[in-house]
């Protein structure tokens, strides 16, 4: 049987959409705070991204990435497909994550899943588990 485990908080800030076309926008990501009982950190650099894809039925494709910063100083790739629904607001997402910091090589080997809300026009919370 399949387990969720509690992984973190994910809060983030977006900049106004970049629209390249009627289906594809990019949203830069401006700020982000993920906080858990394992991992504490924030966005660090400006190489922070969802490149989405839209559908005519309501739908988007995510493709996120960006660098987050430990509190103890560890750097962390994330990664994270999805989709989105324009409807509810609402992106469900399957994020992975890729560091070289010893501390943290648990990380690398996790698979979690994600469920994020709109908490303002700019913001979105995640709620992140590892699938375990």
């Amino acid at each position: 049987m399949m387990e969720l485990v509690p992984l973190a908080t994910v809060t983030l800030k977006v900049s106004r959409p970049i629209k390249v076309s009627t289906t594809m926008m990019i949203g830069e990501i401006t700020s982000l705070e993920m906080e858990g009982e394992r991992i504490r950190a924030s966005l660090r650099g400006q190489a922070a991204a969802d490149w989405m894809t839209a559908t005519p039925d309501g739908y988007a494709s995510i493709d996120v990435r960006f660098t987050v910063e430990t509190h103890d100083g560890a750097v962390i790739f994330v990664e994270y497909g999805g989709r989105f629904h324009f409807d509810t607001a609402t992106a469900y997402s399957t994020p992975r994550f890729h560091t070289g910091d010893e501390r943290y090589a648990w990380i690398n080997r996790i698979q979690a899943v994600g469920k994020g809300t709109f908490a303002a026009a700019d913001t979105i919370a995640y709620e992140l588990f590892e699938l375990r």
